[in-house]
């Protein structure tokens, strides 16, 4: 059996007295693309920080690339880590920004690796723009471009889509799917309910604690829900009579509609048909999904900054 391209158990990262990652364990396949779910401060960066050799944890251990988290600099010879934050050079072209990338990264001759990354990542045409002037998408390609130039075999990728348009991000997770095809293992960490469905495994963060793991379905299988669509004429009524009743988790507006949710199916249905005796509205059952989910995981998560 292939050794996993991340396995890593009861990591901890403090920072002062502030417990950031407490106790996560997670594994990741090779060839896989896995999701890194959590709101913003659950502590997905300094996780990704962690794996890849930037930050050492004050506790707990494990292999990223069959190497121990203390072998840093071969951890970070075999990855891409691609930040929040665009971090090239804006003042540089594209072109200069990746002979910059391959000169750390010792390849040689540069100027075939800059002009091949180039052709892959479609850049060619843009090779002598300043990177400072890009649009976000092409901001994004360039990152990209930097990040696999030197052929990982690992990419963690940290909220690389934000900020962009939906063309760009679909066509960014195109590219990630066609090299995952080919082998390239991957971590993403995201905002996007459409991204993390995208994965072939996800990770769910919340305040530090890992609180779910595994395929989607299997994540909004474990937070436990039943969701029921409502509809009709008196449906914003309907939303502030069922908030607070029992059964009723989480009420929220879509488009015209509701969503109700809650993890006591009875006792949420029979709140509903309550309220829809007063008022003129319709209520069917739906599938759970996996906004719905991240809500409930993230309401029931003690916030470790607090």
């Amino acid at each position: 059996m292939t050794d996993p391209a991340i396995e890593v158990h009861g990591l901890i990262k403090r920072f002062g007295d502030r417990t950031v990652v407490d106790n996560v364990s997670m594994r990741v396949e090779r060839g896989e693309i896995a999701g890194f779910l959590g709101p913003n401060g659950s502590g997905k960066t300094t996780t990704i920080r962690v794996m890849c050799g930037l930050l050492k944890p004050d506790a707990g251990g494990g292999t990223v690339l069959g190497h121990d988290l203390r072998q840093s600099d071969r951890i970070k010879r075999e990855i891409g880590y691609m930040t929040q934050k665009f971090s090239l050079y804006e003042d540089l072209t594209i072109a200069e920004n990746l002979a910059f990338v391959a000169g750390l990264y010792g390849l040689r001759p540069v100027r075939r690796y800059v002009r091949d990354t180039l052709a892959d990542l479609g850049l060619t045409a843009r090779s002598g723009q300043l990177a400072g002037t890009l649009s976000g998408g092409w901001k994004q390609r360039l990152a990209l471009a930097a990040c696999v130039m030197h052929q990982p075999r690992l990419l963690l990728l940290d909220e690389p889509t934000a900020g962009v348009d939906p063309k760009a991000r679909r066509e960014f997770w195109d590219e990630i799917h066609q090299r995952a095809e080919d082998g390239l293992t991957v971590l993403v960490s995201t905002h996007y309910m459409d991204e993390a469905e995208r994965c072939h495994r996800i990770n769910y963060i919340s305040y530090g604690k890992l609180v779910a793991s595994g395929t989607v379905d299997e994540v909004i299988a474990k937070a436990g829900l039943t969701t029921v669509l409502v509809d009709g004429p008196d449906v914003t009524r309907a939303a502030h009579l069922l908030q607070g009743r029992a059964g009723v988790d989480d009420v929220t507006h879509f488009g015209a509609s509701l969503h109700v949710v809650g993890r006591d199916g009875r006792a949420l249905r029979a709140a509903i048909e309550d309220v829809a005796d007063e008022l003129d509205i319709h209520h069917a059952a739906i599938d759970t999904s996996l906004e719905d989910a991240f809500i409930r995981f993230m309401a029931d998560a003690r916030d470790n900054m607090a």
